[in-house]
């Protein structure tokens, strides 16, 4: 089986950095991999947290980022991705052996606690596109579990989904194409504690805010 030519796509274009014909040739393909079109979606959190690294006010003559920081990023997202896989295939198969060698049938664990119902956003225009978020809330900040589907019959354009503090403090948390028919699922982790949230807003990159969930 042939490697498949669009494999180290995803972070260039998640990151806006593909020349426009290979952009076009990558959408196109996206439509037919569901390999590629969940690397996007795993990746589709990197632009807004590498948009949060700066140089601090304390540090004025500290310079820019070093050169190497978004290489360094992109490898340990795709080696967690291994060891993820790798774990859980490993996992399972001693499972299957303990079970096998031992014969027995253990008491069912209890189960977790329920995840918060997702809401439904609210659409601020007649715009072909709707979403529903889910916030859970733990002690480093909160997680945003977002689907969002785009109905219209050509690309919709760049969205964004950005977070507002109850001071007005606006957080940019991800980005990624509307494709035709496309339903765009992320898991995003967010520094600002639940109460802390006033609202999350998908927008366009370039355009008006078109769904808002107030919290």
């Amino acid at each position: 089986m042939s490697e498949d030519p669009f494999a180290t796509f995803d972070a260039a274009y998640v990151l806006g950095a593909l020349a426009p014909e290979d952009r076009q040739r990558f959408e196109e393909h996206l439509r037919t991999c569901d390999r590629c079109a969940a690397s996007v979606r795993e990746l589709a959190g990197l632009p807004g947290l590498l948009a949060r690294v700066d140089t601090p006010a304390s540090m004025p003559d500290a310079g820019p980022p070093p050169p190497d920081l978004l290489p360094a990023v992109l490898r340990r997202v795709r080696r967690g991705r291994r060891i993820r896989f790798a774990v859980t295939t490993g996992s399972a198969a001693v499972a299957v052996a303990a079970c096998v060698a031992l014969g027995v049938v253990a008491w069912p664990a209890p189960a977790p606690p329920a995840p918060p119902p997702s809401v439904a956003m609210t659409a601020l225009g007649q715009f072909p596109v709707r979403a529903d978020a889910r916030l859970a809330a733990f002690d480093w900040g909160t997680q945003v579990d977002m689907s969002c589907s785009y109905t219209g019959g050509r690309s919709g354009g760049e969205y964004v989904l950005m977070a507002i503090s109850r001071t007005g403090v606006e957080t940019q948390l991800a980005t990624w194409k509307a494709l035709p028919d496309n339903t765009a699922r992320l898991s995003i982790g967010t520094a600002l504690k639940t109460p802390d949230l006033a609202a999350l807003e998908i927008r366009l990159t370039d355009g008006p805010a078109l769904l808002r969930l107030t919290l």
